[in-house]
């Protein structure tokens, strides 16, 4: 495990593998994101544990409309289960949730659980958990631009940053994205600009405490300039714009 000086503030997670992981077990797809709210458990409360202070995962893409609509309407059939299982144990464990995402497309009942969710958690300081659910990278930054124009503000990179969705917490230290894929799809466009990224082959369902720990060492070798010299970065802390 890292030193506690090399803990990320705020980790983000593109949780890929899902399906992959039932396919291979000959389970149907919505077994694997069953499994995988296990692990966005475990990995949540692992967080908790080791200092993180904000987990932001990838759990439903704007894409994602274009799967097997069996296949959307168990994760939508699953979300309202977690809802209502899921929420007192990260209550109690004083973790506060976020969705993060367009809301115009989810059912009432939907909506309706995510607010309540965000409520019972509100007052909640140990960790932040942000669910980025039916979102996207491009919506955001649309999103924002479109808030901004709305009220005549000047778009600037500064007035951007303030709009977006999770302008709530500090943009990501670390990247992970399971799954053995090296790309981002469309997650946290804006905010990932000077984040570290990290890889692995784990399938989201098999990503554990010791893969964390892992990925959190990988980390900790990195030296995080933010386009200043080696020699600079011994110089006072860089300033977050945003505090948790």
């Amino acid at each position: 495990m890292s030193a506690k000086r090399d803990i990320p503030h705020h980790i983000a997670i593109v949780m890929d593998g899902n399906g992959r992981w039932a396919t291979r077990r000959f389970l149907p797809r919505v077994a694997g994101h069953k499994k995988g709210v296990d692990a966005l458990r475990t990995c949540a409360r692992h967080c908790g544990d080791i200092g993180v202070k904000v987990l932001t995962v990838f759990a439903f893409s704007s894409e994602n409309w274009s799967r097997p609509a069996e296949e959307v309407s168990g994760l939508m059939e699953l979300l309202a289960a977690a809802l209502s299982r899921e929420v007192p144990k990260l209550n109690a464990e004083g973790v506060r949730i976020h969705f993060i995402g367009d809301r115009s497309a989810l059912s009432d009942k939907v909506r309706a659980g995510l607010a309540s969710a965000e409520a019972v958690t509100a007052a909640n300081t140990r960790l932040v958990l942000n669910i980025c659910f039916n979102y996207g990278g491009r919506w955001d930054i649309a999103q924002a631009a479109a808030r901004l124009a709305a009220h005549g503000e000047a778009i600037t990179e500064q007035s951007l940053d303030r709009a977006m969705a999770l302008s709530h917490v500090p943009d990501p230290d670390l990247v992970i994205r399971t799954g053995g894929e090296l790309r981002i799809s469309n997650f946290l466009l804006w905010q990932a600009a000077y984040s570290e990224l990290y890889f692995t082959d784990k399938l989201w369902p098999e990503f554990d405490e010791a893969a964390l720990d892992e990925a959190i060492a990988d980390y900790g070798k990195r030296e995080r300039r933010f386009g200043r010299t080696s020699a600079q970065v011994a110089a006072p802390a860089r300033t977050s714009r945003k505090a948790a």
